[in-house]
């Protein structure tokens, strides 16, 4: 009988709950309070829709209350689009919020910018959420910047909606692109340029000897899983001057991401690579920043005519790569003043030899979102390619006036087949290499005392980085190689990456010391 009267209750009180309209609330008097009173929602290209964002709305009075209206300022013609406690819409009417507690309101916004704008490329879009009370109105203020771009995609068909993708060099790929045309072959720094997909410079048959020119201070965004790819006989040419501005940097050429919003700018992996094919030729990137890639520079350009080098990388830095900032395949590379840092496995990898010249680069890995067990810089003269490997010869790996450091105890690694040549030698460089167990003892490669390997290094000591995980790579009075610099190379290179002369007494790394502010 016991059981059978709880069964009742329990009965009439699931009946009583679901017979209940709703709580019983009182008209919002106007104290709603608001988590911001203005939501940037940072800045969009055209189009192109907008991250997420919130506002949480709180009832901090003792009573169930009900807001008349909540609504956007524009109404129906709003291009902001709001869920308020899970609906989706522009205007609501009696939101009810309980007794000390709060719902969120959701914000979001995709803007054409010739429909909104005033016809310049950046146009500052903006609207209100209003929460209409008995006798007040409150407001929270929205705000977004939406700026015209150029947009490069790849084709898709009609009927079947396929994309369009890439035959390079006779080879069929699965890469979603196009070849650029003729006209499009000059980026400039009017607008920004969004790639969807790979753009090719060159054509399928790897003939035609055509260069992509990349003007002082262009900005080219790459969609997720894209990126530029240069083919046989083309050639990348990167521009960028020095600029005055260290935040804005006016006259950098700077490739990232195509999602604009504040919490992606330092996301690992939001795009492809830039790919120089083992049969591009003069590719020369000055003055530019890379980051956010999967790859930074895929760089396969051949190394063929090592007396030529087929990339010139200088005053450049490359910076969160999810895989590897620089990866090298037997190639021909001049680089100096270029900075690698925070990337998920190498800062730099050099794969099946090739020829290399380092001077006055500053290679670092505080890689820190997932475990990493791979050194800053790994040279390897082979390769696997499925079953086959391959070996190539190393000519030369020159380091000079070079830091290699990160949070690991060995930033340096090798891996060497003996049936090819196998050259490398650091100079005036500092190496971090902290093998306290002893055991690389046995391995003539990490004898630093074999003058023909290493001259005038410092293994360990302090580079005195300003930030490293914050990508801030700039070195102290205390850096230990403080006017340690081999002169002779620093005289070749006399200014550092931000333009600070290096003619006398010169450090290691890509910038001269400085003393940092208290």
């Amino acid at each position: 009988m016991r059981s059978i009267y709880l069964l009742i209750v329990l009965a009439g009180i699931i009946t009583f709950s679901s017979c209940r309209n709703d709580f019983e609330t009182t008209a919002s008097t106007g104290n709603l309070e608001f988590s911001r009173d203005t939501i940037f929602l940072d800045t969009v290209f055209t189009n192109i829709g907008s991250s997420t964002y919130n506002l949480k709305v709180y009832n901090r009075s003792d009573e169930d209350i009900s807001i008349p209206s909540v609504r956007l300022g524009l109404g129906e013609s709003s291009n902001y689009r709001l869920n308020v406690d899970g609906m989706p819409g522009r205007t609501f009417e009696n939101v009810e919020i309980l007794a000390n507690d709060s719902i969120f309101v959701f914000v979001e916004t995709t803007l054409d910018i010739n429909s909104v704008g005033d016809g310049s490329n950046e146009f500052l879009y903006t609207d209100i959420i209003e929460f209409n009370s008995t006798g007040t109105t409150q407001q929270v203020d929205l705000v977004t910047l939406v700026k015209d771009a150029i947009f490069l995609f790849p084709e898709r068909d009609g009927a079947t909606g396929i994309v369009e993708t890439l035959t390079v060099n006779n080879v069929e790929t699965s890469l979603e692109g196009r070849y650029l045309m003729d006209d499009e072959l000059t980026f400039t720094n009017d607008k920004p340029y969004v790639i969807y997909g790979y753009m090719a410079v060159g054509d399928p048959n790897g003939i035609d000897a055509k260069t992509l020119n990349i003007e002082a201070g262009a900005r080219i965004h790459f969609h997720a899983d894209s990126g530029l790819l240069i083919a046989d006989n083309a050639s990348l040419q990167v521009n960028g001057l020095l600029s005055t501005d260290s935040v804005l940097l006016e006259n950098e050429v700077i490739f990232e991401s195509d999602r604009l919003e504040t919490v992606f700018s330092n996301v690992p992996g939001q795009w492809g690579t830039i790919l120089l094919t083992d049969g591009s030729v003069n590719n020369t990137i000055n003055h530019a920043t890379i980051k956010n890639a999967t790859v930074g520079i895929l760089n396969e350009s051949s190394a063929n005519n090592s007396a030529t080098p087929s990339l010139t990388l200088s005053n450049t830095q490359i910076y969160n790569a999810s895989a590897v900032g620089l990866l090298n395949r037997f190639s021909a590379v001049e680089a100096s003043n270029t900075v690698i840092n925070n990337c998920g496995q190498f800062a730099m990898l050099i794969q099946l030899g090739g020829s290399y010249n380092f001077t006055h680069s500053t290679f670092a890995n505080y890689w820190t979102q997932s475990f990493r067990n791979t050194p800053a810089v790994f040279i390897d003269n082979t390769l696997l390619s499925g079953d086959t490997l391959l070996v190539g010869e190393l000519a030369q790996a020159n380091f000079t006036n070079c830091i290699i450091y990160g949070n690991q105890d060995e930033e340096l690694g090798f891996n060497k087949d003996d049936s090819a040549p196998f050259n490398f030698k650091f100079t005036n460089t500092q190496i971090r290499f902290d093998d306290d167990f002893g055991d690389f003892n046995e391995n003539p490669l990490f004898d630093f005392t074999n003058v023909s390997f290493y001259q005038d290094i410092i293994r360990g000591g302090d580079p005195d980085f300003f930030e490293p995980t914050e990508n801030m790579l700039q070195i102290g009075e205390n850096t230990a190689s403080n006017g340690l610099g081999l002169q002779s190379a620093s005289n070749q290179f006399p200014l550092d990456i931000i333009g600070t002369s290096r003619t006398s007494n010169s450090d290691f790394g890509a910038y001269e010391s400085v003393v940092f502010p208290e």
